[in-house]
């Protein structure tokens, strides 16, 4: 068995801690594992290769995570340079494998409790998938949900899919005991799945046929940019599970969340004695019932139930619980003006390091850059800025024009604007600089690439 763990979406319902760069599938919020690292954990006892979807942009972090785990699974890469939807992601994936291996399907952001019973409903589902089936993962719903679509079933038989409900509804669906919230979830073997795909949705099969046919394939498989915009966007349900007449559905009290709202996130977490977040730097006088994600600062309550706290290096984020769903609209208000906030943390992960945005203000920016053992950032230049590197720690290896230098500790240079440059760290102890930029813009878009290990534009 494979796993395609499907790793698109940006967690905006998360905001401020998940943002497109960093979205919440890749924040270390569980015992210090981010869900795409628990996702791999999970299911490596029952596929013996993970087959990873993602962006270019978020592929090196799923790398450098899927690393740190150091287990024996196999893993390959499905790069999408744009992403359309469920159904093409799944079908690509499938597309790479032999047609009768089965394949579960994974989004990466799902948080999963009771391993013993998943296994179970794992092992069951593999049964039917070998069967010929397209088999769905129903959650036993534990109060009435109107954040997610449900399946109405009748034992393993799926009777109709249904959108998301009003409250009434969810209500009504809670009492009749039949309907599951749909987890997006599924398992079954390519071959089936590709059928059904081109027998439901054969616009979608054939872009898809064609964009894996002239992708470049090999550890990582890269579909190419004008392929993939030719492919519909839609989602397996659509395209395939609301038409198919092959579905069956495996009921499963798992301890499910797809985490996807700050009110799921605080079920997760352990309480203090006013039924706050457990957090040692929370003062909480007269305050019941708040949830508080902190991690920089102390937090001090008084006199507030129920409210939504959290905090990073750029935003506080204040909000009533049971409201969070409006985040996403809020979010919508903060980009009108300072887009940045939606896309990046102060800190930024790159494929070499990270960079950390210590001063910002017209003129100049201050940065804290780390750069990894065996890594180098990319031969660039710059238009409109200066820099001066200072070196804090480690060995750097540094060109500046035609000039090839060592620096160490304490050690700086300075690269006049225009100049070509690169940073190398050839040592086995990380290079940690301070780099100031001086100049009219010093946005991050202002470098042109000559040389680029990591092949980005």
């Amino acid at each position: 068995m494979t796993n395609i763990i499907l790793c698109g979406g940006s967690g905006t319902r998360l905001w401020p801690i998940s943002r497109t760069l960093m979205p919440k599938q890749f924040l270390k919020i569980f015992d210090e594992k981010s869900l795409f690292q628990l996702c791999v954990l999970r299911n490596q006892n029952f596929c013996q290769k993970q087959l990873i979807v993602s962006n270019a942009q978020q592929y090196f972090l799923a790398l450098d995570q899927f690393e740190e785990l150091a287990i024996d699974t196999k893993n390959q890469f499905l790069l999408e340079p744009i992403g359309r939807n469920t159904a093409p992601a799944i079908a690509l994936a499938a597309m790479q494998l032999d047609p009768d291996e089965v394949l579960l399907i994974s989004p990466s952001d799902h948080f999963i409790k009771d391993q013993k019973s998943y296994e179970k409903v794992l092992a069951r589902a593999k049964e039917l998938a070998t069967e010929g089936y397209l088999v769905t993962f129903g959650i036993t719903p534990q109060y009435a949900e109107t954040g997610y679509g449900y399946i109405e079933a009748k034992g393993e038989d799926v009777q109709a899919f249904h959108e998301k409900p009003d409250a009434n509804t969810a209500k009504e669906y809670l009492q009749k005991g039949n309907y599951y919230w749909n987890s997006g979830m599924f398992c079954f073997e390519a071959k089936t799945y590709l059928e059904e795909l081109q027998k439901h949705a054969p616009q979608i099969y054939e872009a898809c046929k064609k964009a894996f046919e002239s992708a470049k394939k090999e550890k990582i498989i890269r579909i190419a940019h004008e392929a993939m915009v030719e492919i519909p966007e839609e989602s397996i349900d659509y395209a395939v599970m609301e038409h198919s007449t092959k579905v069956k559905m495996v009921a499963s009290d798992i301890g499910w969340s797809d985490i996807g709202s700050f009110d799921a996130l605080d079920l997760e977490f352990e309480k203090d004695e006013q039924n706050n977040t457990k957090n040692d730097r929370l003062y909480a006088l007269d305050a019941h019932n708040n949830f508080v994600y902190a991690k920089n600062k102390a937090v001090a309550l008084s006199d507030v139930d129920d409210l939504i706290v959290v905090e990073t290096d750029d935003v506080v984020l204040v909000s009533k619980k049971g409201s969070s769903q409006k985040i996403k609209e809020l979010l919508s208000m903060v980009k009108q003006k300072e887009p940045e906030l939606a896309t990046t943390h102060q800190t930024t992960h790159r494929p070499w390091g990270t960079f950390t945005i210590l001063e910002d203000e017209p003129g100049y920016k201050i940065k804290r850059i780390e750069v990894k053992p065996g890594m180098r950032l990319s031969l660039q230049k710059h238009m409109h800025r200066n820099e001066h590197w200072i070196i804090i720690s480690g060995t750097a290896t540094v060109t500046v024009g035609e000039s090839t230098k060592i620096l160490r500790a304490n050690e700086s240079t300075y690269i006049k604007m225009g100049e070509i440059h690169r940073l190398a760290n050839e040592g086995k102890i990380p290079v940690v600089l301070i780099e100031a930029q001086v100049g009219a813009y010093t946005g991050e878009d202002d470098i042109i690439r000559i040389e680029d290990d990591f092949n980005r534009e």
